[in-house]
């Protein structure tokens, strides 16, 4: 059903910000393909509603790696969730706009930042995240 809610495990607002179509599978790709540039960058994607989740979410759902409500790296990725949760200011259960969550990278992820708070990913080398979290601090303070 379209009104229902995307669920995202904590780290994937940034991962959702930073897409540019590379994934993990071409199921994982076309699905977050579907996901971030058929809902949250269409017209009325900040309106989208995301809830908060501690394990496999929207974008998980074709993974390779995913392990039933787990994933195969789960250390590594409950401790980006854990560090993407403080980062944000979300946690287990709370649901927000996807305009309110780029906001909140706005306010408390500034350039830069990302080597720590990204640190283990295999996708922060590619440089694609760093670039858009610029793109958007540059769109929203009109630099």
């Amino acid at each position: 059903m379209a009104d229902d809610p995307l669920q995202f495990r904590p780290h994937h607002f940034l991962c959702s910000l930073g897409f540019q179509g590379k994934g993990y599978s071409d199921g994982f790709t076309a699905n977050m393909a579907d996901i971030v540039v058929g809902q949250l960058r269409a017209p009325g994607g900040d309106d989208t509603q995301i809830e908060v989740i501690g394990h496999t979410d929207s974008i998980c759902a074709p993974c390779p790696k995913r392990r039933d409500k787990l994933c195969e790296d789960q250390e590594k990725i409950a401790t980006l969730d854990a560090r993407h949760a403080r980062a944000l200011g979300v946690f287990v259960g709370s649901s927000l706009t996807w305009g309110e969550a780029k906001r909140r990278i706005v306010k408390r992820v500034p350039p830069g930042s990302l080597t720590q708070l990204c640190k283990g990913c295999q996708w922060l080398e590619l440089g694609l995240c760093e670039r858009a979290l610029k793109a958007l601090h540059d769109e929203k303070t009109g630099q």
